[in-house]
């Protein structure tokens, strides 16, 4: 940066609503991309925004903890809207009631799946054990993957990573891998988003049909709930297993 400019940005940069907008306007201009892409899952508008904002750190030389404190209200949000994504569920009571048992199967499946197959992959490549226990939960919604594999050893900061490149990749692949499979219920396709893909598949489940969305955000939620629950297990498991 020129000095003049370099000063100019300093001074910006002491307001709490610089990185607030910077956020926003990153996600609205990358939203504006999604919809003139004709909502192509591969201009994903999470992807580009976050890459977006990931330069202007770099460019700036800005460090992580002083970008977050100006967008945590961004952070504080993910709480109201995560609850928010019950009132289209409410809608869909009677076929929940019908398909409680086939979904419950599908969840132990799920959940028991990603936390394998995330552990077996980075194993078979040769991993540390720390990167083991750091990859379990990435299929959890933030908060509960960082709290499960900081408990188990992991590092959260591993994990983030985890969640952000699992999200990502299930709201772009999930659509051609449901369509090749011949899935074409919206609520067992709006499940297995949830569960594989958490909040990021599930705003795009969203998007593209209601019903999705609804059982996508209930996978969501149970799937966190599992994780929780199955993760904890794993370093008996891995011991047990000699790999510990």
């Amino acid at each position: 940066m020129k000095p003049a400019v370099f000063e100019i940005w300093v001074f910006l940069a002491r307001s709490p609503l610089l990185w607030l907008t910077i956020t926003l306007l990153a996600y609205l201009g990358a939203l504006a991309l999604h919809r003139r892409s004709g909502n192509s899952p591969y201009v994903n508008p999470v992807l580009v925004a976050v890459a977006a904002i990931v330069s202007v750190l770099v460019v700036t030389r800005t460090p992580y903890e002083t970008y977050f404190d100006g967008a945590k209200f961004v952070h504080f949000l993910i709480g109201p809207a995560t609850v928010a994504l019950a009132v289209p569920l409410a809608s869909q009571i009677g076929r929940l009631r019908a398909m409680w048992l086939p979904l419950t199967v599908a969840l132990a499946v799920g959940s028991v799946t990603a936390i394998a197959s995330a552990v077996g992959i980075a194993w078979a490549f040769g991993a540390s054990p720390e990167v083991l226990l750091s990859l379990a939960p990435k299929s959890a919604t933030m908060p509960i993957a960082l709290g499960a594999a900081e408990a188990i050893g992991g590092l959260p900061s591993l994990a983030a990573m985890g969640v952000a490149i699992t999200g990502i990749s299930g709201a772009i692949m999930a659509r051609s891998l449901l369509d090749g499979l011949g899935v074409r219920d919206p609520a067992v396709r709006g499940f297995a988003v949830g569960i594989t893909a958490h909040a990021i598949g599930t705003a795009r489940a969203i998007q593209v049909n209601e019903t999705a969305g609804a059982f996508s955000a209930l996978a969501m939620g149970l799937n966190g709930v599992a994780t929780a629950v199955l993760v904890p297990l794993l370093p008996w498991v891995l011991r047990t297993l000699g790999v510990l």
